[in-house]
């Protein structure tokens, strides 16, 4: 892909570590451009040390309340926890683009909802924002330590990404899935994939109603059945008081960081 320089425009503490915004970078397959949030560990200035990146979704929900438009995960929290217990990486959060939002995060089309930009979203981060990255970070660039999350439609996309793309994702965490978009369509695409040796953690609120409840426990079973070893490549988490909302995703978050990362430990 065509090299792009991106510098950042501004740098900010957050708890321990830095928050650094990358403006503007384009998309010549959707058309449009946004900034870029990453987080840093509380190590990367004081050290040469490369590091394992996680790509999530809503980044305008992570880390800022003057960004988020409901309360923010607190994702450099839950890193910063991530960090005192021996795992620490760069997050590199992509904020939706408003009421393009759900057209991105499928590759398929629900007939009501909308969808169907998920591939061409997907080659977006791939070809496009993780040479940025890599380029300008000290990232450790392989499959092991590349990984992405998500929440609900970003989820269900962060799902996709690690089916469709095993060679560039390791890992995959899934907060509360949308699993019924388009007809449940994802459960195809997991039929149709192979067995990827990685690590996904897939999680849903007890509270968040009997559908959605069903459809993540049927995931996790179908995960099983494809060759993901509960405790060892999958981690599954119902969580009794959950709710499909940002403080519930931001609570559970540091758990699931360590499950992906446990093994990609900060490596000079």
């Amino acid at each position: 892909p065509r090299r792009i320089a991106h510098w950042p425009r501004i740098r900010a503490r957050r708890a321990a570590g830095t928050l650094v915004t990358l403006p503007g970078v384009p998309s010549s397959e959707l058309g449009n451009a946004r900034d870029l949030y990453l987080w840093l560990p509380p190590g990367y200035a004081r050290s040469e040390r490369r590091y394992p990146v996680l790509y999530m979704h809503d980044g305008q929900n992570l880390f800022d309340p003057r960004l988020s438009y409901a309360e923010p995960w607190r994702v450099d929290r839950a890193m910063e926890r991530a960090s005192q217990r021996g795992v620490e990486a760069i997050v590199v959060g992509i904020p939706n683009m408003g009421v393009d939002r759900i057209d991105e995060y499928s590759p398929y089309v629900d007939s009501r909802a909308g969808g169907g930009k998920g591939d061409l979203y997907l080659d977006w981060v791939i070809g496009t924002v993780k040479p940025i990255i890599d380029g300008q970070f000290r990232t450790r660039p392989e499959r092991a330590y590349t990984g992405m999350a998500g929440s609900s439609m970003g989820g269900l996309i962060a799902l996709y990404a690690y089916l469709r793309h095993p060679s560039v994702f390791g890992c995959v965490g899934v907060l509360s899935p949308s699993l019924w978009f388009a007809g449940r369509s994802i459960f195809s695409t997991l039929a149709e994939s192979s067995h990827a040796p990685g690590r996904i953690y897939l999680d849903i609120g007890a509270r968040e109603g009997k559908v959605a409840l069903d459809d993540a426990r049927r995931m996790r079973d179908a995960l099983m059945q494809k060759g993901y070893g509960l405790g060892s490549e999958l981690k599954w988490l119902e969580d009794p008081k959950g709710r499909h909302n940002e403080v519930d995703w931001g609570r559970r978050f540091t758990d699931a960081v360590m499950f992906l990362f446990r093994l990609g430990v900060v490596t000079r």
